[in-house]
């Protein structure tokens, strides 16, 4: 835990506050892989959407945006009609998608437990909202998203496409996934398309970058991008702000593309 003063606190949070309502603005879109569920209207595409979106987020942000526009473009730009009707031989159009080790295997499977979920669980949305209702936690609900998840039939390679919080996974690409699905304000970056689950419970997408920038800040001590960090700097965050605390990432991420380097590495 952090032995920031007082004062030390309050002036990074006048920092962060200023990042935020500087970062957290539509132009930064055109580089984010939140542009691709913006592509949609319907409920149901931007949230299938942004979940395969967000599963193959990691790597170069270009790589993952063509690769995502590739998905999409197999699945007729209609994610969910094609979800719901594909059978095994529409999934047979997956045989030459790669993004780096998620592979044809995976998306495959992935399509399919999408399909059993829209159709047995009310959705993504429902799975989430249960589980959070249920439990009060997002551990707790990704930790029953990812049951769930592999209910259907799948190889053991894919598993590794879907962080594990009870191996101490940070779930970056989840609470990344979360954060576009229930944030709201008047940016609309984000969706905020979920009502069942509260900004104030939301954790912090934790990658390099935001890793980064809270350590040197002084917010977060612990060196390893896992979940107990991930626990630690969202805490943090909430005692800047206790209902919207994931609103930091905007400010800590691209501080941390943006002006990391030339402010704590001269």
């Amino acid at each position: 835990m952090h032995n920031l003063s007082t004062e030390a606190l309050s002036e990074i949070k006048y920092l962060l506050d200023d990042r935020y309502r500087r970062y957290n603005h539509f132009d930064f879109i055109e580089t984010d892989p939140i542009q691709i569920p913006h592509t949609f209207g319907k409920k149901e595409d931007i949230e299938i959407s942004g979940f395969l979106t967000a599963t193959i987020a990691w790597g170069q942000r270009s790589t993952i945006i063509k690769n995502a526009l590739k998905l999409m473009s197999q699945m007729d730009n209609a994610p969910h009609d094609f979800i719901t009707n594909a059978t095994e031989a529409d999934l047979e159009i997956f045989s030459d998608f790669k993004h780096r080790t998620f592979n044809a295997v995976d998306c495959r499977f992935f399509i399919r437990s999408l399909q059993k979920i829209y159709a047995q669980h009310g959705g993504l949305e429902g799975v989430f909202s249960t589980a959070y209702r249920n439990e009060q936690s997002i551990a707790a609900a990704l930790i029953s998203f990812r049951k769930v998840f592999f209910e259907t039939m799948h190889e053991n390679r894919s598993e590794k496409h879907l962080s594990d919080v009870n191996r101490n996974s940070s779930a970056k690409r989840l609470n990344m996934f979360l954060r576009w699905m229930v944030r709201s304000d008047e940016s609309g970056v984000d969706f905020g398309l979920w009502k069942n689950i509260p900004a104030s419970a939301l954790m912090l997408p934790l990658d390099v970058h935001t890793g980064d920038v809270a350590r040197a800040l002084g917010l977060l001590t612990r060196t390893q991008n896992d979940w107990k960090a991930v626990e630690e700097i969202t805490n943090v965050l909430r005692s800047f702000d206790p209902i919207d605390p994931v609103k930091y990432d905007f400010a800590l991420f691209n501080y941390g593309v943006y002006e990391l380097d030339r402010t704590f590495r001269e």
